[in-house]
């Protein structure tokens, strides 16, 4: 699961991306002309900390090594992209050859910057067509006007995790499928307490966990950019569409003060005071992990998932949902490309060993032959995650020069939204543009 949640890890990129933007990490002066045959000893960055987690990657890495007993994997565990941006820019025999990041966000300021090795040399001399291995909606955050500078590894799906207890209570007998009947079922599970809450149905406010913008906007289907690659809030539907349901739900389940109130009671997201275990919240969007969480934190209640809902004018394409998972990629810097590759590969198409770390650490698989394995350890709540992965209409938010820059625009502008600051949607969207046009432009 993700250590950090995503409007986090976006403004943490967005304050590395002077450093990415001064480094001197581009690929022309790098020659993967190594000997992926000879000894070498690589170094291997990545951001998992959690027990469990770090002996999964240590397993990858010993069955890689016993398959490449030539090579030798030097890891090292927990390391966030700001730590990565500083040593790829002061390069080196202390800047690591392999980096896994969980930032998705970072793609479009790695590739763009020349920070990762671009891979379609690599992948074109170990005949690896990508359209067969990896799933469309993975491709489309793991690269960047055609430079595929990283690879998925794991892949996270968001859907709706539900409380069947609490459904069962309030006679509801099925997860809602349409937006109206998201909005009619979190009224209905929604049970007021003096002037706060004890339920809500579903904490809609965007300082929610992992209720952002962009994986509601996801259910909408959007087009953030234009073919000339301008941005497209004001101009597609869907993002005033999203905002102004957002807000009327927020309306609905007592208002947006009200509403953030109850929240500043919310236990840790990553702990078991998390409000979805305590009975807080009915509904929670969230992904494949939270479930396991939630039995690992004792939960009284069965747990349920589901896809989140669609706009009613989308009822047949429910089952979609947004997609984000961890990149990996090959340091320009690095003079191992050919064993980094190795590496690389393994670790990102090899299907045996993605069901392998998929399994030990409960994230979706990233290949397609991986989605399918009979050695996927699948349950029913684990399946809702595999289909809205595997769904040709779930989506991400598309890399861009300027990394997460573009989302915090966005995510700032849902903010003034829900909480009635924006009295014109249509202008406010259009400026949003202007600003989103000007960061992009200034990254590159």
């Amino acid at each position: 699961m993700p250590r950090i949640s995503r409007p986090t890890a976006a403004a943490a990129l967005a304050a590395a991306i002077s450093v990415l933007a001064t480094a001197c990490t581009g690929s022309a002066g790098n020659k993967a002309d190594d000997d992926p045959a000879a000894d070498v000893t690589l170094t291997f960055w990545h951001g998992w900390s959690a027990p469990s987690e770090v002996k999964a990657i240590e397993e990858n890495i010993r069955r890689f090594e016993a398959a490449h007993p030539n090579i030798k994997v030097k890891v090292t565990g927990n390391m966030t992209d700001d730590k990565i941006n500083q040593a790829l820019r002061a390069g080196g025999d202390k800047a690591p050859d392999v980096v896994s990041s969980f930032t998705t966000d970072s793609v479009g300021k790695f590739c763009n910057s020349g920070a990762f090795t671009d891979l379609n040399p690599f992948l074109a001399k170990s005949k690896i067509d990508t359209a067969k291995v990896f799933p469309q909606s993975l491709l489309n955050y793991t690269r960047f006007e055609g430079n595929q500078c990283t690879l998925p590894l794991l892949n996270d799906a968001y859907g709706l995790v539900y409380n069947k207890d609490a459904f069962k209570a309030a006679g509801i007998t099925a997860p809602p499928r349409t937006w109206s009947e998201f909005t009619e079922v979190a009224q209905k599970l929604t049970k007021p307490k003096g002037d706060g809450y004890e339920q809500v149905g579903l904490m809609p406010t965007f300082h929610g966990y992992e209720t952002t913008p962009m994986r509601l906007a996801a259910q909408w289907s959007p087009t953030y950019f234009t073919p000339d690659g301008k941005s497209n809030l004001a101009r597609d539907p869907a993002f005033a569409k999203m905002l102004t349901a957002q807000k009327d739900l927020v309306a609905k389940l007592g208002g947006y003060e009200k509403l953030e109130r109850f929240r500043a009671s919310f236990g840790d997201e990553w702990g078991a005071e998390h409000p979805f275990h305590k009975g807080q919240v009915a509904m929670q969007i969230d992904g494949e992990w939270r479930p396991s969480m939630a039995e690992d934190a004792g939960v009284a209640f069965e747990i349920g998932t589901a896809p989140l809902p669609v706009p009613d004018e989308q009822a047949a394409d429910y089952g979609k949902g947004y997609v984000s998972g961890t990149i990996m990629g090959i340091a320009s810097v690095s003079t191992k490309q050919n064993a980094a590759w190795e590496l690389v590969k393994y670790m990102t198409t090899d299907t045996e060993a993605v069901v392998a770390f998929a399994n030990a650490i409960h994230n979706v698989p990233s290949t397609i032959e991986a989605l399918a394995s009979p050695k996927l350890r699948v349950d029913e709540n684990f399946k809702t995650f595999l289909e809205i992965a595997k769904h040709p209409k779930s989506s991400t938010t598309p890399p861009q020069a300027d990394g997460g820059t573009y989302q915090l625009t966005f995510q700032d502008l849902g903010y003034a939204h829900e909480k009635g600051a924006v009295a014109d949607l249509p202008a406010a969207l259009a400026k949003a543009d202007a600003q989103i046009d000007t960061d992009i432009a200034k990254a590159k």
